[in-house]
Formats: structure tokens, sequence, C-alpha cells
């Protein structure tokens, strides 16, 4: 799939972007907590790939897992 992320100081002063797009990633979390669905962002935001959304949502979820660990290691 290639890069799900860019970060590039032309691209929206260095916002995280969806690769290929300038949609940035934390839109993606806004719709989500306010209760909206992956496909209504997938509508409004036509350049983002579903296969992104979910990397992105795996990649975070992943780091998320990390973080507890590494916290959980040191307060323990």
């Amino acid at each position: 799939m290639g890069k799900i992320i860019n970060i590039d100081r032309e691209i929206l002063g260095g916002t995280p972007v969806f690769s290929g797009t300038r949609v940035p990633i934390k839109n993606l979390f806004d719709y989500l907590e306010t209760g909206e669905t992956i496909d209504d962002f997938l509508d409004d935001f036509g350049g983002v790939k579903r296969e992104q959304v979910i990397k992105l949502l795996e990649l975070s979820n992943k780091m998320i897992n990390s973080s507890a660990d590494i916290l959980h290691e040191n307060f323990a």
C-alpha cells in the first residue's frame, strides 16, 4: 500500500495528511468523534482510500497499545 501519512511543510504547513491528498488525518478522527462513519468520511473526502483509513486505524491501535504497555511497565 505504501505510505499512509504524509508530512510536508509545503502541504498545509506540515499538518499530517493522508498520503497523496491534502486531507488532514485529524479530519478522520473528528468525524468519528462526532458519530459519523468511515463511509461518511470517505464520501466527503473522495481522495482518501478505504485501505488508508483502515491502515491508519490499525496503526493508531498499535500505538495506543504500545503506549499503554510502556506506561504500565513504568508505573507498575
